[in-house]
């Protein structure tokens, strides 16, 4: 794997995943200003040493922040990760993707990964699934279905391992055999929620499993927050699929707009309050969704479109201008003579009769002594009945 930081550095990347929360924007102008080997090297230095360094902060954070980087143990965290098969990856690696650099100081310090596949190129072609945790039957199979309808195009389902929707997306895309990354707010090594243990297990096997927080480091309400922003940056577009006004898929839906990403929504009744965040989505910039077509769609490549939406074609639409005006201007039932028919048609009588006799073989109407109607199958749908003999 090609890196782009020397030894040293690395490890100090590694062990600011300990010190440093996740989306900490002062923390990410250090690391631009000082390097991650410089901000460690100031961090563990007697305190007292030149403490205007980090003057954005207070004295009581830097403390902290200190008794952090003091229990870091960056070479046992990579031995950890390298035992459940993993990986430590950093800006600048080749298989850093550069897309997670849109986050500008808020970007990770570096990722931890579990799993075989290459998460540069996996992010390229990459949709987020996500939505509420306490969803309806009706979220987890349009999460499901969508997910694996995007699998079976080859894009790449990410999502966040949570109860819900986002479980339901991570196993439409393993249903079918796809590509799925699960971004979690806790270490790789860390089962989060307990009762997805088997799936982040099989994540692991057939997919990603990615976070920033160092091994056996575990989650808080604040990191399941900060994660969804590394959702939003890694994929093309989010869709959101059942979400309250203050659910954290909406969170992740608002991050992927200041990035310049897709945000789609699946629309539900208007009566659910679950559904009522993704239609407030829907009515600023967010585009309705329905089904994995219509996402490749907004996301894919030119020529990637959804097939047109339409209904049925009757028989009665194949019909030309004057049929059509013929078959309006009979009744129900009754039965109108030639010479009215030509009138309410607004033609001559002889027109009306040609096309009242082509109407009659095609089963749209029926002849009662000198006078028309319509058949009933034609009052009823417009479809067509050949005519008796």
């Amino acid at each position: 794997m090609t890196t782009g930081y020397g030894a040293d550095e690395r490890l100090a990347r590694a062990a600011l995943t300990r010190v440093i929360e996740p989306g900490d924007e002062n923390a990410g102008r250090w690391l631009h200003k000082f390097g991650a080997r410089g901000l460690m090297e100031f961090l563990t230095s007697p305190e007292g040493t030149d403490e205007e360094t980090l003057c954005e902060v207070g004295p009581r954070r830097i403390r902290g922040l200190r008794a952090r980087a003091a229990a870091a143990a960056p070479e046992r965290d990579l031995a950890a990760i390298a035992a459940v098969g993993g990986r430590f990856v950093c800006p600048g690696d080749q298989e850093w993707p550069t897309q997670l650099d849109d986050l500008g100081t808020s970007r990770p310090i570096g990722l931890w990964v579990r799993g075989r596949p290459d998460l540069r190129l996996w992010a390229l072609r990459s949709v987020a699934v996500v939505g509420a945790r306490a969803c309806t039957p009706y979220g987890a199979h349009m999460a499901g279905s969508i997910a694996s309808g995007l699998a079976e195009r080859g894009w790449v389902v990410t999502s966040g391992a949570a109860y819900g929707v986002d479980g339901a997306a991570h196993r439409g895309a393993l249903a079918s055999d796809g590509a799925t990354v699960a971004v979690l707010a806790c270490g790789v090594d860390v089962v989060y929620p307990p009762g997805h243990a088997e799936l982040v297990r099989r994540i692991a096997e057939q997919g990603l499993v990615v976070g920033e927080l160092a091994p056996g480091d575990h989650p808080t309400r604040s990191r399941f927050i900060l994660r969804n922003r590394v959702i939003a940056a890694l994929t093309r577009g989010t869709v959101v699929v059942e979400a309250e006004y203050r659910s954290g898929s909406l969170v992740t839906a608002r991050s992927a707009q200041r990035l310049g990403r897709f945000t789609m929504g699946v629309p539900g009744p208007a009566t659910s309050g679950l559904s009522a965040g993704v239609h407030e989505l829907l009515r600023g910039e967010g585009v309705l969704v329905t089904d994995a077509a219509e996402v490749v769609e907004l996301v894919g490549d030119m020529g990637d479109l959804a097939p047109a939406r339409r209904g049925p074609v009757l028989a009665r639409d194949l019909l030309d201008p004057l049929g059509r005006r013929i078959l309006d201007a009979l009744p129900a039932r009754a039965a109108l003579g030639g010479r009215e028919i030509a009138r309410e048609s607004a033609t001559t009588a002889d027109e009306a009769l040609g096309k009242l006799y082509e109407l009659h073989s095609l089963g749209f109407v029926e002849r009662h002594g000198e006078g028309w109607q319509l058949t009933p199958r034609t009052t009823r749908d417009g479809g067509t009945r050949r005519a008796g003999p």
